[in-house]
């Protein structure tokens, strides 16, 4: 089978090279072309687009990239129509893949979506889409079910979470190696994920760097993101007595006491290492006050929303200062609100319904394009 795939971030990019592992034993016969990053690179096929160049932050960020963004449609609807694939698989990034979706579907395309747009968060209306354009939808978080196919009529596939794939198959670091490898003392680390895109990276970092001087019994660690170079966070390095490790998130929560992190999928990634977390989240003040008013939710982080309460503590837009963020990491390095935060973690994943999300949705997909 030809398989294309359209992943447009670096969670997107994780998922999708743990998919294409698993459709590869599934279908030893699989070919693959695909928009996304190294990961899914290293499973061998064609990498049309680098994700890299493709994320665009923020509602201000997307209309002064709108000229990039339809050409990038344009050269991608070439792209399928001369490759022509048994299936086109999505990996969540809607705002472009809806739109690939609804061309496809009337060029005759299968159209199958792996990780669901967050439409119960925003956009709800999406749902007319994904009812008319996509044949086949596979959702990782307990709640989308339901919300689908009780609220929307829309049958869907719960096929697990695929973090736990990715932490479960990986080789745990020790903390003697990780500390000899990158020249570490003995103090405990505090992890800081900022996030992966520049403009994300640049007001996140400032924020989280404003507190090493309160906590200095502790060294903190920056987890450096694959689509940026290591140079760009020398002005940060150099500013603050703090050290970076680059392409080893993973490693790094391995070894970490508590960790400061953007929201966004990382929250969830903490949280499946056993790892006390704050969610931080500062945006643009237009993109913030217009994603206000069109987003309904009372969390904000994966781990609160499919807790459905506060289990880590969120730190929002103004929320988000020195001293609120001070009083939140002294209140996750006390051993008791530890104790409290490691059983929520334990129930966390029971929701999430074990590792095999890759291998379920491989499994289904070829199960579909069989028949």
């Amino acid at each position: 089978m030809k398989y294309y795939i359209l992943a447009g971030e670096a969670s997107g990019d994780l998922h999708a090279s743990n998919l294409m592992k698993a459709l590869k034993k599934e279908d030893p016969e699989a070919e693959f072309r695909f928009w996304g990053g190294d990961l899914m690179q290293q499973q061998g096929g064609t990498l049309v687009k680098h994700y890299r160049d493709l994320a665009f932050m923020g509602f201000l960020e997307v209309l002064l990239n709108i000229r990039t963004i339809f050409k990038n449609l344009t050269f991608c609807k070439k792209d399928i129509q001369a490759y022509n694939p048994n299936v086109i698989i999505y990996v969540d990034y809607p705002g472009f893949n809806l739109r690939i979706a609804k061309w496809a579907r009337l060029q005759g395309f299968k159209n199958y979506y792996y990780i669901s747009p967050q439409i119960w968060a925003w956009k709800e209306g999406r749902i007319k889409d994904i009812k008319r354009d996509i044949d086949e939808l596979f959702v990782i978080l307990p709640f989308e079910k339901e919300f689908y196919e009780k609220k929307h009529q829309f049958p869907v596939h719960f096929v697990g979470h695929p973090l736990l794939d990715a932490i479960y198959d990986r080789e745990p670091v020790s903390p003697e190696t990780f500390r000899e490898k990158h020249n570490l003392d003995e103090r405990p680390i505090i992890a800081l994920l900022p996030g992966s895109r520049k403009q994300e990276i640049q007001k996140m970092l400032e924020g989280m760097l404003s507190i090493t001087g309160d906590f200095k019994e502790y060294q903190f660690i920056i987890a450096g993101a694959p689509s940026q170079d290591a140079e760009f966070y020398e002005p940060f390095l150099k500013k603050n007595r703090v050290h970076i490790v680059m392409n080893e998130t993973y490693n790094l929560l391995d070894v970490s006491s508590a960790a400061l992190v953007t929201s966004g999928t990382a929250t969830l990634e903490t949280a499946l290492f056993k790892v006390p977390e704050v969610v931080c989240y500062k945006g643009g003040r237009i993109s913030y006050e217009i994603a206000k008013r069109v987003i309904n939710l009372d969390y904000i982080s994966l781990v609160n929303l499919i807790m459905d309460k506060e289990v880590v503590k969120e730190l929002i837009q103004t929320d988000f200062n020195t001293k609120s963020l001070k009083a939140a990491l002294n209140n996750i390095l006390d051993e008791e609100n530890r104790k409290q935060v490691f059983h929520e973690y334990f129930e966390l994943e029971k929701k999430l319904g074990g590792p095999g999300a890759s291998r379920n949705t491989a499994q289904l997909i070829c199960e579909k394009l069989k028949k």
